[in-house]
């Protein structure tokens, strides 16, 4: 909602434009204001430059659904000018936000700096990993900062469709159901494999379903960092009557070694998919926590169908 003048605090504004004769006029688009909390995107992991590149990704799509966002990069395990820690952003944050309205009051302006979060942390996973989780929440209670720490991205369906994606670009699944050509190396069972133990592969089995409502195929979650999960599950589908299997990570890439990926589809016997990356769901979803924690209500992003 915006005044005569200005933007309320802490909500996106529509920017006003010639009003469209017709029933379909298209809504007017978001625009963050200035005074906004800083959307910081908590990545996890050894950083490195495919991390780095992920991550810009990442934000870069979520400012791209919300102009004007001041969306922001922190590494669990950063602290350097290049990966900069969660602490040290979010600090930062605070300092810039403290400055600013130190400067405008100087300037003779009567505005009040916003009671609200300096920053929203959005964590880089798909699920639940209560180590990383922890890591998260400390690194912000180190930074002293008024900061709000949301879930997880998943279980969702735009994952669903992010994983039915990942799957039919290394060849294992159909793109598209309706289309009458085949794939020649197309799974008939999926292991969903997520890392953060049993409550992890909870989480990834809510969207398994889904994804098994795209693919018409079998799918169960395993985890990778528990022994013998992968290959009990692969020998449950197996003795459930699918012959090809395929593991598909539920997982956006920084969080593990990608090694862990290599040695579970060896002990499963079975291709792999790629990670999720920055998919572009990825960027909406992180930007979706962001507005549902500052009980901002824009139009939640929605997955392709299965056709």
């Amino acid at each position: 909602m915006s005044t005569p003048t200005g933007p309320a605090s802490g909500l996106p504004v529509r920017m006003p434009r010639p009003r469209q004769p017709g029933r379909h006029r298209r809504p007017e688009p978001l625009v963050a204001p200035e005074d906004a909390p800083a959307l910081v995107l908590a990545v996890p992991g050894t950083p490195s430059s495919a991390t780095r590149s992920l991550a810009d990704e990442v934000v870069s799509i979520a400012r791209s659904e919300l102009p004007g966002l001041d969306a922001r990069i922190g590494y669990l395990d950063g602290g350097d000018e290049e990966f900069p820690s969660l602490t040290s952003v979010l600090a930062r944050a605070a300092e810039e936000r403290t400055a600013r309205y130190e400067q405008a009051r100087a300037a003779g302006s009567d505005v009040k700096e916003p009671d609200g979060p300096v920053a929203v942390v959005v964590p880089l996973l798909a699920g639940p990993d209560s180590a990383l989780l922890r890591q998260v929440r400390q690194a912000v209670m180190d930074s002293r900062v008024a900061a709000e720490l949301t879930d997880v991205l998943g279980p969702h369906p735009l994952l669903a469709e992010a994983l039915h994606v990942r799957l039919s670009e290394a060849g294992l699944a159909r793109a598209d159901r309706a289309r009458l050509f085949t794939v020649a190396t197309a799974a008939d069972g999926i292991i969903l494999a997520s890392v953060g133990g049993d409550e992890a592969v909870q989480a990834a089995g809510i969207t398994g379903m889904l994804l098994a409502a795209r693919l018409a195929v079998p799918v169960m979650a395993a985890a990778l960092d528990q022994e013998g999960s992968i290959a009990s599950v692969a020998d449950q589908l197996r003795n459930a009557g699918s012959q090809q299997l395929a593991l598909a990570p539920y997982l956006i890439g920084p969080e593990i070694d990608a090694s862990l990926v290599e040695e579970a589809a060896k002990e499963a016997d079975c291709p792999a998919s790629d990670p999720l990356g920055p998919y572009p769901a990825i960027g909406k979803l992180a930007l979706a926590k962001y507005t549902t924690a500052l009980g901002i209500a824009p139009q939640q992003p929605q997955s392709t169908p299965a056709r």
